[in-house]
């Protein structure tokens, strides 16, 4: 993967370039003088999300959908 520095202060001029080079995989250092900052990377689309990685780290009461008291809308012990 490539990677392109950049300073903070050409953003505002380059940004459409950046975005395009990040979005065709190259890594996009974000510097400030000498100092890195921040750092532009693809976005991996796609990528379906996978149910059921941490089984049983959430579980619910009975009365999970039951409606709330009216104390708790009313902000009251």
């Amino acid at each position: 993967m490539a990677t392109t520095v950049i300073d903070v202060k050409e953003l505002p001029t380059k940004f459409a370039e950046i975005v395009s080079l990040a979005a065709a995989g190259a890594e996009v250092i974000v510097t400030e003088g000498n100092v890195p900052r921040a750092k532009l990377v693809p976005l991996a689309v796609g990528q379906p999300r996978v149910a059921g990685l941490h089984t049983g780290a959430i579980q619910t009461t009975a009365d999970f959908d039951a409606p709330l008291p009216e104390n708790f809308w009313a902000g009251t012990p």
